[in-house]
């Protein structure tokens, strides 16, 4: 039977992503727009078990849009974990009688809301916020597009200082299990090669492209290399590797690290997170719940959010061949 809804919660949970401020006043604003009741919800889920929970309106979330991080604030939560840290997060939603749900975050978030969701019956929608763009069921997840121009724009400086002193540089972005932010900053600063985690090109194929380059005359090469990327033990290991093997480059390394979750999100990841907020609140008054919110093809979806955790978002092959032929 269908739920009347009254008043609706966000949380955002796990990494902080650009644009999950406005992911926030979206389903407020959403929210007031339709007469309902909203919370915000401190620290993700643990803030829920220890009912950090504050009343919101559309006023609470102006000049929020253009922040980076969440003024919600994230926290990893073990005791959610667990059957009665559970139990404790839903008594608190009983007792600031909170109708419904929606959860910010990445496929750990979503793993928790679901099972939360299958113990209670708790009505929840999830939009996907994550950096990394690894999350099933849409194209884009939130924070992806910032956090791609960022990579993007620094690796540019990188590369004046590479061509400066004719150097080699290994440049680590994020990504320990999807190489999306590797492979299109790769594409979009003109790395000669890139390594990500779906395609381990080896060392010895790595060596023949940096020596094919170094004989077709550049003096300067970058190599953009995610995280997650299995042909080395790590960033360093593989530039001592190639340093030995290439004397005639002089190797440098740098980790851009967390400055890619920060800063202003893109206009892009301030419009998908409006629209994506919108789409959740619309679902729990149509007494929608288990769901993830996403974008395919410019169109609003959903999927189910055991299939948006358990399915994997793809490399396309298409970008791949197009690395491929960009690196000659």
């Amino acid at each position: 039977m269908k739920k009347y809804i009254k008043k609706i919660a966000v949380m955002t949970s796990g990494g902080d992503s650009p644009g999950m401020n406005a992911a926030i006043r979206s389903v407020i604003r959403s929210a007031s727009y339709y007469k309902l009741e909203s919370v915000g919800i401190y620290r993700g889920y643990q803030g829920l078990i220890e009912g950090d929970i504050v009343k919101m309106d559309a006023r609470s979330v102006h000049h929020i849009i253009q922040k980076g991080g969440t003024i919600l604030k994230t926290a990893r939560s073990d005791e959610f974990r667990t059957i009665e840290g559970r139990k404790k997060a839903y008594d608190n939603l009983v007792k600031h009688e909170i109708d419904a749900m929606v959860i910010i975050g990445g496929d750990g978030s979503f793993t928790g809301g679901m099972i939360f969701n299958q113990e209670h019956g708790f009505p929840l929608i999830g939009i996907p916020g994550t950096i990394d763009n690894d999350i099933y069921g849409t194209d884009f997840t939130i924070g992806y597009d910032t956090a791609l121009n960022t990579a993007v724009e620094v690796i540019d400086k990188i590369r004046d200082t590479a061509s400066s002193h004719n150097r080699l540089f290994f440049v680590e972005v994020m990504g320990r299990d999807a190489g999306f932010i590797a492979l299109n900053a790769g594409i979009g600063a003109g790395a000669e090669e890139i390594l990500i985690p779906e395609e381990n090109m080896g060392l010895d194929r790595l060596l023949m492209t940096l020596e094919r380059s170094r004989r077709s005359g550049k003096t300067s090469s970058l190599v953009v290399v995610a995280e997650g990327d299995k042909t080395g033990a790590n960033v360093f290991e593989l530039a001592s590797y190639v340093e030995e093997n290439l004397p005639e480059y002089s190797v440098r390394v740098s980790v851009l690290g967390h400055m890619q979750r920060g800063g202003a999100p893109s206009c892009f990841d301030r419009v998908l997170a409006s629209r994506m907020g919108v789409k959740a609140v619309e679902l729990l008054i149509d007494g929608k719940t288990n769901l993830m919110v996403g974008q395919l093809n410019n169109v609003m979806v959903t999927t189910e959010l055991e299939k948006a955790i358990k399915e994997h978002h793809s490399i396309s092959k298409e970008i791949l061949r197009v690395s491929d032929i960009m690196s000659v």
